[in-house]
């Protein structure tokens, strides 16, 4: 039986209560993060929890727990629950009212929630031969840099590259490419590796910042810059992050492959170095 936290007790999953007038079920009202742990070992935890404080910060949620407390119980979290590779879900909500009203007083306590889940490796047939996306209107709200659980937007646009057989659509806002539905993008151009700048319009995505400072470690060049949907159309190679999926080539596009319609050498190239540092953090060599 997995082991979940929940306001400051670690019990079975099954056991677990929330009460329905708590305010992340009414209004969707709290954030959240997604920290993988790999051999044990939390995946760029400061970062992680440094996102999740700004996060909170921006909805006005006090943070409920130091970040040395957070890397306890999420540190015993993962030492509860089984599998060598794991994603583990927090999730702070504003915490539970008396009655239904969108005003909230100032005192609330905040309702205090994590879970953990195997990860399974990546199939290896990603790296192979890519994945397929489709390109969808950005419908989502004008704070997508805050990790809310308010995810009614990215649900619907994630369900609809499903249905049309994709693994993911990447979103376009005023005739520029933001993000995936559940990813951060990036395109090759001219072995130029190129990712939107951070800002409102999207996640600052963990992995995303991870590939940039890999990319200055390797001497791979690469840009923060816009990228206008004209150039992820005629991308080299286009990629799609998150702390999960780590990094996915995106081979066809709208049913148009990109490049030559297999993974690009840059992608190639990040590929092996991402494993590499996951190693280390498996060996505890890295965060």
């Amino acid at each position: 039986m997995p082991t979940v936290f929940l306001n400051g007790e670690f019990l079975p999953h099954d056991q677990a209560r929330v009460s329905v007038m708590d305010r992340g079920f009414l209004f969707g009202d709290g954030v959240y993060e997604v920290i993988p742990a790999y051999g044990g070992h939390l995946f760029r935890l400061q970062p992680h929890l440094q996102r999740l404080d700004n996060s909170l910060q921006a909805v006005r949620i006090p943070n409920p727990y130091t970040e040395p407390q957070w890397q306890g119980i999420l540190e015993e979290l993962v030492g509860e629950n089984a599998g060598t590779d794991q994603s583990v879900y927090l999730q702070v909500t504003r915490g539970v009212m008396e009655r239904r009203d969108h005003a909230f007083p100032a005192d609330l306590k905040p309702t205090v929630f994590a879970m953990s889940n195997p990860i399974p490796e990546p199939d290896p047939a990603l790296a192979e031969h890519g994945i397929t996306a489709i390109s969808l209107d950005d419908i989502r709200w004008q704070s997508c840099h805050i990790k809310a659980i308010t995810l009614l937007p990215n649900v619907l646009l994630r369900q609809q590259a499903v249905e049309a057989g994709a693994a993911e659509a990447i979103l376009l806002r005023d005739g520029e490419a933001t993000e995936g539905a559940a990813s951060n993008l990036f395109i090759v151009r001219d072995g130029l590796l190129i990712t939107p700048p951070k800002g409102p319009l999207l996640l600052p995505g963990i992995t995303r910042d991870l590939v940039i400072e890999l990319a200055a470690r390797h001497g791979i060049p690469y840009r923060e810059g816009a990228i206008s949907e004209a150039d992820l159309r005629g991308a080299d190679e286009v990629w799609l992050t998150s702390s999960t999926k780590e990094i996915m080539p995106v081979t066809t596009l709208d049913g148009v492959p990109v490049g030559d319609g297999r993974p690009g050498p840059l992608y190639r190239q990040m590929h092996g170095i991402y494993r590499e540092y996951k190693q280390a953090v498996r060996e505890g060599r890295a965060g």
